[in-house]
């Protein structure tokens, strides 16, 4: 009994030793970057949770870098990325609070959108941008800058991001042991070096690469025919590695942890640690309630070559704003819907409604709403500074914009809106900036009005048109047959 008590534990130590020696060499692979400074101001997070997993939705942007000179080679990193490196891919993934479910959105690197003039200041924005094409961000000023970008667009938090190059992408799929493909006709492309019969091929990494990236000998040649075959690629590594039972292989794993962790660029935030518990909250999703979904886009006028985001993308940004399925998405059983945490508790507003000044600005495109939201906050004692109408495209919900040293003026307004949100521009002054929305709530009475009289009935709705029933999101299931 001894001896094999002797043995059990020898063989305990070496597990545990093997595994934190894994550990440190993993997290010791990962080259980060703190980016939080270059990321101006935010899209507030959404503080909900899902009453069964006490956890919140998760948002990682993926970026797929064209550089071949990995991540770890000094003399060409700079303080974001590599020099002369451009964003060749980039994915949204979305995590459902309850983790049934996932939405990877692909962004089109040809995309025209509104972008911050110049990264590096804090007071370009997206708002006052210019019109510049997608993976140009990337080259002005790395992954925060392609953040910033698009936080603007959509007013989605991303909580992480995960740089990758080509020499990784090489480096996982070959872990891998290989991945399979399937394309409907002969590839013969001189510029990626890729030569694939029709049909099902198990490729390398260095053929892998060429097969996600080649563009001109197959299908339209556009970027969007090269999007469908990346998700389709992901789709069977996805099933690659469910059936070769990569997390019941410890060396299987460990090669391919190994080279990920290697040609990996992240934020501070995400450590082997923090990867594992992601990993672990969603091991059980279904690989049919993994969905690849491709951004909905239409020809730029002013470049045929290039393309921008249709008003349909917006149902897309919605559903991971609300942490909501895609409309027409059969939602997984059991299900349930992100909620605020019951310890969740707002601290007492700290302003008087008369300390505030408001400018009242209507983003909705209903008339009127300004000025009923302006009633509403002057019978409480809020000082408005007239009300206006906005230029800009119809925005969803309230946001209450202010300057420097005003976040706690901020709060009293926004807690006349419940859902409201707030963020700090460091343009105004003393005035708030009070948008409002389609779908934007009615005003309430804050816990420190001043006076007694009752709020104007309101008389305006901005409810935001129903998407048509017709309106479909096409999406790409990870256990799909790639050839489909």
């Amino acid at each position: 009994m001894r001896r094999v008590i002797f043995g059990v534990s020898a063989v305990l130590v070496v597990v545990l030793v093997l595994g934190l020696a894994a550990y440190v060499k993993l997290n010791g692979n990962i080259h980060r970057v703190d980016i939080a400074t270059a990321l101006g101001n935010r899209p507030s997070q959404v503080a909900t949770t899902d009453a069964q997993t006490n956890l919140k939705p998760l948002n990682i942007m993926i970026i797929g870098s064209d550089s071949r000179a990995g991540t770890n080679l000094g003399k060409q990193q700079t303080e974001y990325g590599v020099y002369g490196a451009r964003s060749d891919t980039n994915l949204i993934v979305h995590l459902s609070a309850d983790r049934k479910s996932a939405i990877v959105v692909s962004i089109p690197r040809d995309s025209m959108t509104k972008a911050p003039r110049n990264c590096k200041n804090p007071q370009d924005t997206v708002a006052n941008g210019v019109i510049r094409q997608w993976n140009s961000n990337f080259t002005q000023g790395g992954a925060p800058c392609t953040i910033r970008t698009f936080e603007g667009l959509t007013n989605i938090y991303i909580d992480h991001f995960i740089e990758v190059d080509f020499r990784g992408f090489e480096s996982m799929v070959n872990a891998l042991g290989g991945v399979t493909v399937c394309t409907p006709v002969p590839i013969d492309d001189e510029d990626s070096h890729l030569k694939l019969p029709a049909g099902r091929t198990k490729v390398n990494g260095k053929q892998a690469l060429g097969y996600v990236r080649v563009r001109k000998t197959i299908g339209d040649g556009s970027d969007l025919g090269r999007i469908d075959r990346q998700q389709a690629f992901l789709s069977s590594v996805i099933q690659e590695a469910t059936k070769s039972s990569l997390l019941l292989r410890p060396d299987k794993l460990f090669r391919f942890l190994n080279a990920a962790t290697g040609a990996m660029t992240t934020d501070n935030g995400l450590d082997v640690g923090t990867m594992t518990d992601i990993a672990q909250s969603v091991a059980r999703i279904g690989t049919d309630q993994i969905r690849f979904v491709k951004l909905p886009t239409e020809p730029y006028p002013a470049d045929p070559n290039r393309v921008q985001w249709t008003p349909a993308a917006e149902t897309i940004w919605s559903a991971m704003r609300e942490d909501k399925p895609l409309p027409g998405t059969k939602v997984p059983s059991g299900t349930t819907t992100a909620t605020a945490s019951p310890t969740t508790t707002e601290p007492a507003l700290t302003v008087s409604p008369d300390k505030v000044r408001v400018r009242v600005i209507n983003d909705s495109g209903v008339p009127g709403l300004a000025k009923q939201a302006a009633a509403a906050l002057t019978v409480q004692g809020f000082g408005v500074d007239g009300y206006i109408t906005g230029s800009g495209k119809p925005t969803k919900g309230v946001v209450v914009r202010y300057g420097p040293g005003k976040a706690e003026a901020a709060r009293t307004v926004a807690a006349a809106f419940p859902g409201a949100q707030t963020r700090e521009d460091e343009l105004l002054g003393s005035t708030l900036e009070l948008s409002m929305g389609l779908d934007s709530p009615q005003a309430v009475e804050v816990p420190n009005r001043l006076g007694t009289e009752p709020l104007p009935s309101p008389s305006v709705t901005p409810t935001a048109p129903e998407p048509s029933a017709t309106t479909t999101i096409k999406a790409r299931t990870a256990n799909q047959d790639i050839c489909s």
